[in-house]
């Protein structure tokens, strides 16, 4: 895990149309980013898009906020963290 502080550069600006990620705390707001960071991801770009995410958190971390998060991740996204880490898979809607 990185001691990154701005993560605009990290992450695509459209993830974050609604804030400024320069004012984005990384441990603070992880659990904003994780489920941002994985919204638009695809089965063809999620190896791309979880990549940075790795660089800033544990998988645990990454797993428990999808897991908690009321953003708006797709239960694809969910059964590919899963298999990506060797998680029980979970949903987001059921």
């Amino acid at each position: 895990m990185s001691a990154i502080k701005d993560i605009s550069q990290i992450f695509p600006k459209h993830l974050f149309w609604d804030v400024d990620p320069k004012n984005l705390d990384i441990q603070d707001d992880k659990d904003f980013i994780i489920p941002r960071a994985l919204m638009a991801t695809t089965e063809e770009t999620f190896v791309k898009d979880i990549q940075p995410l790795e660089q800033l958190y544990s998988k645990m971390q990454i797993v428990r906020e999808l897991r908690k998060t009321k953003e708006r991740i797709s239960n694809e996204v969910c059964k590919l963290v899963a298999r990506r880490y060797h998680v029980r898979q979970f949903l987001r809607y059921q």
